[in-house]
């Protein structure tokens, strides 16, 4: 039949980018976060040193929390980091669960007896 023949790519960059159980955990974040009314936009920028989501409490807005994925310092400080509106890291990790946990206590609520 016939042959195929692969497309040249000159200077290829890889692109570092979320797995499929790494965004759905943060999606699943973002879903609740906007069920609560806290956020109501969201971002997501692939680049080749890091993945990063951003949500936004109004679109005009920067984004309150952004959660980046840094390959690059695995062995180092963790490649999960959470940034705040300002741009300073609130937590550092290996694992996305623990990054994660300031934004999830936001949704925590006290039930009264």
């Amino acid at each position: 039949m016939g042959i195929v023949t692969p497309f040249p790519v000159r200077g290829a960059t890889l692109q570092i980018a979320f797995d499929r159980a790494e965004l759905a955990r943060i999606l699943d974040l973002y879903g609740r976060m906007v069920s609560a009314g806290h956020w109501r936009d969201y971002a997501i920028d692939l680049g080749r040193e890091a993945a990063t989501f951003s949500a936004f409490r109004r679109t005009a807005e920067r984004p309150e929390y952004r959660v980046e994925k840094r390959p690059a310092l695995r062995n180092r400080q963790g490649m999960w980091a959470l940034v705040n509106e300002v741009g300073a890291v609130l937590r550092r990790g290996h694992e996305l669960g623990p990054v994660l946990a300031p934004v999830e206590r936001k949704l925590l609520k006290l039930v009264e007896d």
